[in-house]
């Protein structure tokens, strides 16, 4: 059994819902149901009455839900009590990072912490932008570094998370381009040929703010999707072959813009762009849970550079959970 299954589960008994659980879990409805179906083939017992509407539990269904709650909670303190008992755990800083920052924006961000606060022993935890989020959450993560942009918000209780903005990043279609520079593929396209389009899969982060250009642009784009995947290298890969256009952060491709083996297909227009936060947080120190000394340091380091003038600035987020 997996403990994801259990946090769908818990999820659709209080939904009562597959398709609002699905999209709270950033899996498609298909993919929700063969977990949820994984699960009651795990326990060898019915949990959702599925043939009522709005979505009902079995008498099972109602039994495991407060075991599956129990054994959540379990499951979370165990894993803090013996991180909590790593000889390195209070220097060691847990960041929970998205695949795309893990690989474009924190090892450059590191260089330049290091620079100035000093030598720092870290975890890295690549995962999705909902999984990074639920990480911290359930206190698997010191630090949660992610992209925010205020219509796909990251969702956090402003009186428990701190946050700080380290910066701001773009996000452009991209296409191969000739020594000139000149892209293979340009937008919009047109009826009669549509452009070839390297496409994030519907629960990616990224995905969801591709969907916010293409339905606010002044002109209707012609696409064909040729290929779909979660990953931002994975579709920076497909485009540097040629396959066609991708929507790309700046920092994943400033060498291959410098190198001229990509261009934006954009025609530097405004309206085939998006620029979102780089967001830092942390759960907000109290005398239960003051957290690790070198946590608390850390973050002081970062509020008084982003205190300075033209600096990121330091806030609590605005969205709630």
């Amino acid at each position: 059994m997996e403990t994801k299954w259990l946090e769908d589960f818990i999820s659709l008994a209080e939904t009562h819902s597959f398709s609002r659980s699905a999209e709270l879990r950033h899996v498609t409805q298909p993919a929700f149901s063969r977990r949820i179906q994984s699960l009651e083939a795990w326990l060898g017992a019915d949990l959702i009455d599925r043939t009522s509407y709005p979505t009902r539990l079995t008498p099972a269904g109602e039994v495991f839900y407060e075991q599956a709650m129990e054994m959540l909670g379990q499951i979370n303190n165990a894993r803090a009590l013996l991180r909590g008992k790593r000889p390195t755990a209070q220097t060691t800083v847990d960041f929970a990072v998205p695949h795309t920052l893990s690989l474009t924006y924190m090892p450059k961000w590191m260089t330049e912490l290091e620079s100035g606060f000093g030598t720092l022993y870290t975890r890295l935890i690549a995962l999705n932008v909902h999984d990074a989020v639920m990480a911290m959450v359930d206190g698997g993560c010191d630090l949660l570094l992610c992209y925010h942009h205020p219509r796909q918000p990251v969702q956090l209780d402003a009186s428990r998370y701190d946050m700080l903005v380290l910066g701001r990043e773009a996000l452009r279609a991209y296409a191969r381009c000739d020594k000139s520079g000149t892209p293979k593929f340009a937008l919009p396209g047109s009826a009669k040929a549509p452009l070839p389009f390297l496409s994030y899969t519907s629960n990616a982060y990224l995905g969801r703010m591709v969907d916010l250009i293409l339905a606010d642009a002044r002109r209707a784009p012609h696409l064909d999707k040729r290929y779909e995947t979660d990953m931002a290298e994975g579709l920076k890969m497909m485009a540097l072959e040629g396959h066609g256009v991708a929507f790309l952060p700046e920092s994943a491709v400033t060498r291959e813009l410098k190198q001229k083996q990509l261009a934006r297909a954009d025609g530097g227009q405004p309206e085939w762009e998006v620029e979102m936060d780089i967001r830092l947080y942390r759960e907000h120190p109290t005398a239960q849970r003051p957290g690790k000394p070198i946590v608390a340091r850390l973050w002081d380091y970062l509020a008084a550079k982003s205190a300075a003038p033209g600096k990121a600035r330091a806030s609590k987020p605005s969205a709630s959970r």
